[in-house]
Formats: structure tokens, sequence, C-alpha cells
């Protein structure tokens, strides 16, 4: 079967990967779509990702979308043939972590495509994969694959909106417009977000906030750009660079909350320390999802608009042009390699 595998910086290859079988308790599922992620941009360009690098060959992918081949010995779930998305976390249920209720930073998760561990996890971009099949869930009624392989970004931003607190009513501040950045305005508009604003340095970033439905539109790099606020009581990092937390900390009221969801570089990042201390803003941190996952399929499965923040589907033959493609913020939001075209 073809997979992705990454071997180093800039080094991505479509190899021949033998077929797995499901082992206890697994799940076999054929993929179709698999979503390429800033984290796998990461990986291809730099080796590594925040402080996770690169030690040895893996195979990319966490955001897949498939259909059910079988299950192995002991393992119970969808019927084959039922089209699924994979969750594609796996907590060790027992440290401390896991056991208050907070499975996301699990001190020894495995997580698809992550070189957080040695030896690396392997991902899902291969055409066929096995996982626990807890970790697999039916789509809704009506939902199609291409629209549910943004379950695992639109996760990411629904537990940052939740870790934000209750955004009902009030103006939401987004920074960064990527395929995340997006995904956090669709989830604070369904949590009840009055006014969302976005930024970007790209006018076509904005365009796709727009689509998943900003209210207001701002040039990150004009400050004279008249839609930014005087002051907002949510924001939302979700760029990954210090300059976007900075416009966090300084548009936010006082007594507000910051959610930090963007992976910063390695090392350390100056920030605004003191507007923390005086204004009383409480700095979140926001890192991947849990049960989010179901509550991602729910709002995809009723929300159709969000299909036009898929830019392109691209062959897994190809992948190197997806990569590119997804790389060029200023053409694409989120991009899918597809496993069963020629």
């Amino acid at each position: 079967m073809l997979g992705c595998v990454i071997h180093g910086a800039g080094d991505l290859r479509v190899d021949e990967l033998p077929a797995p079988e499901p082992g206890p308790g697994q799940a076999l599922i054929a993929v179709r779509y698999g979503g390429v992620c800033g984290s796998d941009l990461h990986y291809w360009r730099h080796g590594g990702v925040g402080d996770f690098r690169l030690t040895e060959p893996m195979v990319l992918g966490h955001e897949v979308v498939g259909t059910v081949v079988g299950h192995g010995p002991g393992a119970a779930g969808p019927a084959p043939g039922t089209a699924v998305a994979v969750h594609p976390a796996t907590p060790c249920g027992g440290c401390p972590e896991c056991r208050d209720g907070r499975r996301n930073v699990c001190r020894d998760t495995r997580y698809l495509g992550s070189a957080a561990r040695t030896p690396h996890v392997q991902g899902g971009f291969a055409a066929r994969l096995a996982v626990p099949a807890e970790q697999v869930r039916p789509l809704p009624p009506g939902l199609p694959l291409e629209r549910a392989a943004l379950a695992e970004p639109l996760s990411v931003a629904l537990h940052a909106v939740r870790r934000a607190g209750d955004v009902a009513g009030r103006h939401v501040l987004v920074t960064g417009a990527g395929p995340i950045g997006c995904l956090v305005v669709a989830a604070a508009k369904a949590a009840g977000a009055a006014r969302v604003t976005v930024t970007d340095l790209l006018p076509k970033a904005l365009e796709y906030a727009s689509v998943a439905g900003a209210d207001v539109l701002v040039r990150a790099d004009d400050p004279d750009d008249p839609g930014w606020p005087d002051e907002v009581d949510t924001a939302v990092e979700a760029s990954g660079v210090a300059d976007g937390l900075d416009a966090c900390l300084r548009r936010v009221r006082r007594g507000g909350v910051v959610v930090q969801l963007g992976m910063l570089p390695p090392g350390d990042s100056p920030f605004a320390g003191n507007l923390v201390v005086s204004r009383e803003i409480e700095l979140r941190g926001a890192f991947r999802f849990d049960a989010e996952f179901d509550d991602a399929l729910a709002l995809l499965a009723r929300t159709p608009s969000l299909a036009g923040l898929v830019s392109a589907v691209v062959p897994v033959a190809d992948a190197a042009r997806a990569f590119a493609l997804a790389a060029d913020r200023a053409a694409a939001c989120k991009v899918l390699l597809d496993f069963d075209s020629p």
C-alpha cells in the first residue's frame, strides 16, 4: 500500500508499505481522505514541530477518515463498509491527568503521526490503518467523508473555545486564519459568540475565515485597519507567533481570557507579561482535545458550509504537490490527500 513517510526535513516520500492486519481489539480502516495539518508541514519543512523532533522515518497524518474493513480478535465496532472518522489519540488511562479527566494532556499518550515519543507513533497517511476499535466513530447521517475529514482540527478548535469559558453573547478575537483559526471561528459561533473578529496577514486566509462565519476581518500588518477592536472579551491565539499573542493580550479586556492555541516556535517566546498582571488577564493553554471529537462530527453534519474550507483534494501519489499547496497560505486552507485515487 502507499503511505506518506517523512524521513527528515524536506524529505517526504510516498513509499510502498506493508498492509497491516488488525490485532486484538483493533479495527482495520481503508483510509479515504487525510487532511494535511500544520504539524505535518512542520515535520516536512523543519524535521519537527515545537519541541518534538524526528529521529526516525515516520508515517505522517492524524486527520483521517475512511471505511471499516474488518476487526481483530475481541474487537467490536461499526460493521465493515461503515463510513468512519478516526480519533487519533490513545491515552494511557492510568496517569494523573487521565484519572482527572484531562486525557488530552496524558503524559504517556500515543497520537497518530507524532514524534513526541520514540519509537515515533506512525500516522494515518496510508491506504490501510489498524487502530484501537474504540477510536473509530461512525459518521452521522448525511455527513460525507470529505467534510468529515475536518473533524480532527475542528475538535482542536472546540477544545480551545471551551478552554476560554462561556463565550455566548461575547466578542471573540482570533489571531491567525489558517485552518485551525477558521475552525475556531466556527466553534465560537456555534458556542453563541455574538461577534468574532479575525486577523491575518493574507487576504486569502481572511476570505476563508469569512466562509467559517467571521464577522470582522482585519489585516494583522495594518495598525490602521478600521476593523481592529478597541477591546474584546476573549481572544484565541491561533497563529503560533509571538506577535499574535501580543495582539491578544493588548486587545482583551481587563479580566478577560486569552487562549494560546497555536504552537509557538521552540524555546522561549517574548510576551507582554506585565499585562497579565496589571489587567488580571487569564492566559490559558489549549492542547489537542478529547471528547470534543464526537461534537465536531455532529457540528460538521449540521454545517454544510464548512466544506468550503477544503481547498483541494490531491491523490496520495502526488503528495509533494499537496504539501506544497497546503504550505501556501496565500492559495489554500485545508488540503486533503485522497488514498482511493489513481
